[in-house]
């Protein structure tokens, strides 16, 4: 008998996550006022202190809104949100969202040539011998590496190296959660990305102008690194 571990499963992060997936599907609208938290604990088949902790979450998450005393109202979450909603967005249901997709593709495209060109403004006040060493070993693990998947592991590897060189808390929490979003999907767009991983010279050249403190040179080759793939990914799902 093969026996698979058993996972333990946080009674209060379900009902926070059934919530969450009403909210951003827009089954529950901005406005909606949830029952109480004995009728949704009732409901649910769960305590009380599970639906008050869940619904803790949701406001921290910028998904409900909850005053003592009084309802809990489902909030815009266009308005209140934050990045980490991201990959429940991307993936509803088990659909991917073409939307969101889109947009996640966008802001990749537009922040990879700003973060790249920090990197090289930066670097000297890193450790420069430190940071090129870790763009090279990703850029090597890239060339070796035949496997598409996995190739886009490196390249992502790569990034967080560019990222931390970049030292700006706003672009590695936005880098974060895009990854976070993007991992689920890295089977499915292999095929359009194998093109972009594929190409260590770019990932070189690209390192060394960092290094070298180029960066006006680092943020024309990221673009010209990202641009094919992201052009191309969008026309599947349909952007324009």
């Amino acid at each position: 008998m093969a026996l698979q571990p058993v996972i333990k499963r946080s009674v209060s992060g379900d009902v926070f996550e059934q919530i969450a997936a009403d909210v951003l599907s827009g089954e529950l609208a901005p406005g909606t006022a949830l029952p109480s938290e004995r009728q949704l604990a009732e409901a649910l088949g769960v305590s009380r202190p599970a639906v008050r902790e869940a619904l803790q979450r949701l406001a921290a998450a910028g998904l409900v809104a909850v005053r003592q005393g009084d309802a809990t109202t489902v909030l815009d979450y266009r308005r209140g949100a934050g990045l980490e909603v991201l990959p429940r967005l991307l993936v509803q249901a088990g659909e991917l969202d073409p939307a969101v997709a889109r947009s996640i593709l966008e802001a990749r495209l537009h922040n990879a040539p700003k973060v790249a060109e920090l990197a090289a403004v930066r670097l000297g006040t890193t450790d420069s011998a430190a940071v090129g060493a870790a763009l090279t070993g990703s850029v090597d693990a890239l060339a070796a590496e035949q496997d598409p998947v996995a190739q886009q592991r490196h390249a992502m590897a790569f990034w967080d190296h560019v990222v931390d060189a970049a030292d700006s808390i706003v672009f590695r929490l936005m880098f974060n959660m895009l990854r976070a979003a993007y991992e689920p999907a890295l089977v499915a767009l292999a095929p359009i990305m194998s093109a972009e991983v594929g190409n260590v010279e770019a990932y070189r050249e690209l390192a060394a102008a960092i290094v070298a403190g180029r960066p006006q040179e680092a943020a024309d080759i990221a673009r010209a690194l990202l641009e094919p793939a992201t052009t191309a990914l969008i026309g599947v799902l349909g952007g324009h």
